[in-house]
């Protein structure tokens, strides 16, 4: 079957090909949730710009709002093409694919003309503010409070693990409005700025060493009332839209989703080509070869049910399904890609960045340690498979 938008892909292709990425003499990280410095996030950030410059983010969405206005699709296509070339990714993740799709759906038309161009070009950087030190999987007990005062909100609450916190303009935040009413009707949301008195910002050092999250702590911070998005108590169902979002449950990213590629695999492959175990190549190794090759097939079913998810004939019975059985499907089996890039090294598996005997710099060490932000964020593997249980297949609620 030919590919409806080959031409799109040829453009980027091109574009690439003229416009590489700028040369740095600095490590990126390994995502946006672990950004640490200015240098890397001043870079990525350029990156996007860049690449927004060219047409190639929030191709789909409305040019009012700063869009492209291409049929649906392009951005998928798109976003392919970049991550096949192994460009650096764009940093504004939580705007393009939770806070832009989620104010595009529901948002005044002030607030969408207000915030979306900003955050498609990375002028304007978003975090999110939903979690707290007492609401990670029961988020609907949230105590960050929000109380109407005039024409402001004064925000008063402590939220944790926020990701470009320390960069970030807006947030979307989750704020309790009614404490009297019951946990979940009692939430509103909000398109909150992070460059007012009031508003903390407290970085939490990783277990890799990195600072990609922060803590946010609010004492008697005032925001104001059109920062309101959707109405008062209407905070879990946008929370619930905003999650479909961050999970891929929904469509309606505006850049740098690129899908699961072969990447990883790759890598893995090539690790294995340069060691050496009982004096020959790993790769000639038995059980290596049946670890890769397991890897390998798992790594073409998921691109595959990436495919069936696009088709909906294929899975209209339980349109929810796979893309949440992907979140979890891809955020685990990346974790036990880089739990066995460890491995395969043998004692050099235990060095880390920095010491000078570490292979590939330590970077699998790192994916592996980093890979656990990935099963927790946008819901654990675990509450997710609750969620396919209950709301998928329609099971009896746990225990």
């Amino acid at each position: 079957m030919s590919d409806a938008f080959e031409e799109l892909r040829q453009q980027v292709r091109e574009w690439l090909a003229a416009h590489p990425p700028p040369d740095r003499d600095f490590a990126l990280p390994q995502s946006m949730l672990s950004v640490s410095t200015d240098e890397q996030f001043d870079y990525l950030r350029d990156w996007q710009a860049r690449v927004y410059d060219a047409g190639f983010v929030g191709s789909e969405w409305p040019a009012e709002y700063g869009g492209g206005g291409r049929p649906a699709g392009s951005q998928r296509a798109i976003d392919q093409e970049l991550s096949r070339a192994d460009v650096p990714y764009l940093i504004n993740m939580v705007g393009l694919s939770w806070a832009g799709p989620i104010i595009l759906k529901f948002g005044t038309e002030a607030q969408k003309k207000r915030y979306l161009a900003k955050l498609l070009r990375a002028d304007e950087i978003w975090c999110q503010g939903f979690s707290e030190p007492g609401a990670g999987s029961d988020l609907a007990s949230l105590q960050t409070a929000a109380v109407r005062d005039g024409d402001d909100y004064v925000i008063d609450g402590h939220k944790v693990w926020t990701t470009l916190g320390r960069f970030a303009h807006h947030m979307i935040l989750l704020a309790r409005t009614d404490p009297d009413a019951g946990k979940h009707a009692g939430i509103s949301y909000f398109l909150s700025p992070m460059k007012v008195d009031g508003v903390q910002v407290v970085p939490l050092i990783k277990l890799t060493g990195e600072e990609g999250f922060n803590q946010i702590i609010f004492t008697q911070a005032r925001i104001p009332s059109d920062t309101l998005l959707g109405r008062e108590g209407q905070g879990w169902e946008l929370a619930i839209a905003t999650l479909n979002f961050e999970r891929g449950a929904s469509e309606g990213s505006a850049g740098g989703a690129g899908g699961f590629g072969a990447a990883p695999t790759e890598a893995l492959f090539e690790l294995a080509r340069g060691l050496v175990r009982d004096g020959r190549p790993a790769l000639q190794d038995p059980g290596v070869r049946d670890r890769l090759a397991a890897f390998a097939i798992e790594a073409a079913a998921i691109r595959y049910s990436g495919q069936r998810m696009r088709v909906p004939a294929l899975c209209s019975d339980r349109p929810m399904a796979l893309p949440l059985l992907s979140k979890v499907a891809v955020t685990e089996f990346v974790q036990r890609l880089a739990d066995f890039g460890c491995e395969v090294q043998g004692y050099a598996g235990t060095l880390y960045a920095g010491d000078p005997a570490a292979l590939d710099s330590g970077d699998w060490q790192k994916q592996y340690l980093n890979s656990y932000a990935n099963t927790i964020a946008g819901g654990t593997s675990e509450i997710v498979r609750n969620v396919i249980g209950e709301k998928v297949l329609g099971l009896p609620k746990t225990r």
